[in-house]
């Protein structure tokens, strides 16, 4: 039926047809029907969201004919950053300009961060970093992405309310991955907002096989995977990584025979009274059955505060020798060289493996946290100060005070035993 179909259109309408968002779009990227003001589209990463965020658009400013007028002629493009906004909302793969047709393609004046239409229709860009920025200019249709990670959001928000006077109808189209933040449950909770969700899978036509298995394999059924891949909105206070009642449930019992057992050391940039600690945290895993089986203990919290490079040198050997681990992972960001130099001149034969951060701690950190949701780590007691700093991280990265670590030792320790090479087990007693 559909060769049959493809075969009866004619050149221009096989030509058109790409760009005929309708035909081709899954349920949860087509407005709803009915009266009202926003449409927020929740879902995971991949779902789609950009895609309908960008045909929308499209679906306002453009008329029957390329110079025709639609439904909007003025429109603001808010993004967390004016780079976000160029790069994903306009230039992106899923942007505005790689969904239009070339006669009805808009151009992008870079110096007023502005897209134009060839019927006349404009598309402001603007970031949530300057509020004000909003106040002034009116518009008479919005899409705003990622609302849910924007840091001044609220105000963001509120200023584009405000500026949303022109035409008969207003309207704003809002794509974003759900986290517990006031203002989009205020936004989901006022009756003239509708709502579309869709988990990753829904678009998984377009999305890498080995991409799908590898998330759902790591992520599944945790905090996480429900919320970046399911595009659920958890009801979480804090919106920390860890929560006291997930730490409270991961309480180790009886100490099994680990495969394997690290040290990891998160040195510190300085020293003395002043300085951060340094975080050293000791962990353990067994290896027994897939990887997606393995379970870990986090053994103890070593970290010290003021010590010296030698100092915490000594300390991270002194629980090498205790636990009879098997090797030192040691980030080696801050002094590089210097790092595995003073351990090896505490211990010359200490096996160490220097690790190399190229993301940012949070981003580090989630599919350690992934590991808790699913049960597969558990705590001995006294690791008080360590679970006060997890349960300060969340995925905009640390909201206590200094530096957490603890947490980037813990990181490291979990990072090395469950998600690094799959080394054969080696079955060890304490």
């Amino acid at each position: 039926m559909k060769e049959s179909f493809l075969s009866e259109l004619t050149e221009g309408e096989r030509l058109a047809l790409p760009f005929l968002f309708d035909f081709w779009a899954h349920p949860h990227q087509l407005p709803p029907e009915g009266d009202w003001r926003c449409w927020a589209i929740l879902g995971g990463r991949g779902a789609g969201k950009t895609r309908a965020g960008a045909e929308w658009v499209r679906s306002m400013v453009e008329g029957p004919r390329p110079l025709d007028a639609g439904r909007a002629r003025r429109l603001a493009l808010v993004g967390e950053t004016i780079d976000q906004v160029r790069e994903v909302m306009v230039f992106g793969d899923s942007g505005i300009l790689n969904c239009s047709p070339p006669d009805r393609r808009p151009s992008w004046n870079a110096t007023r961060r502005c897209l134009v239409w060839p019927n006349g229709a404009e598309a402001m860009a603007f970031s949530a970093h300057d509020p004000e920025a909003l106040r002034g200019p009116q518009f008479d249709g919005a899409w705003v992405d990622e609302l849910a990670k924007w840091r001044n959001a609220q105000a963001t928000w509120d200023m584009l309310q405000f500026g949303l006077r022109l035409g008969d109808d207003p309207r704003v189209c809002a794509t974003t991955t759900p986290r517990n933040v006031a203002v989009l449950k205020r936004l989901l909770d006022l009756p003239s907002t509708v709502v579309t969700r869709a988990p990753t899978e829904a678009n998984r036509a377009y999305l890498a096989e080995a991409f799908l298995a590898e998330v759902r394999a790591r992520y599944a059924g945790s905090r996480l995977g429900l919320q970046e891949l399911d595009g659920v909105l958890l009801d979480e206070a804090d919106g920390a990584l860890w929560s006291r009642e997930m730490l409270d449930a991961c309480r180790a019992g009886r100490l099994p025979e680990f495969d394997r057992i690290v040290v990891a050391v998160d040195p510190p940039a300085g020293a003395g009274a002043g300085s951060d600690a340094c975080g050293i945290v000791v962990a353990g895993v067994v290896r027994s059955g897939p990887p997606e089986e393995w379970r870990a203990v986090v053994l103890e919290d070593a970290s010290v505060q003021g010590a010296s490079p030698l100092g915490w040198a000594k300390a991270a050997a002194q629980s090498y020798d205790r636990w009879k681990a098997d090797r030192v992972v040691a980030e080696v960001n801050q002094g590089g060289a210097m790092v595995k130099t003073v351990l090896a001149q505490v211990d010359p034969m200490l096996p160490v493996t220097a690790v190399h951060a190229s993301r940012s701690k949070a981003a580090r950190a989630e599919p350690v946290a992934a590991l808790y949701e699913q049960g597969r780590v558990a705590h001995v007691a006294g690791m008080e100060a360590l679970e006060a700093q997890m349960c300060l991280m969340t995925p905009e990265g640390f909201e206590g005070g200094g530096s957490p670590d603890r947490v980037d030792a813990l990181v490291w320790a979990l990072s090395e035993l469950m998600l690094g090479a799959k080394a054969p087990p080696r079955v060890r007693s304490l």
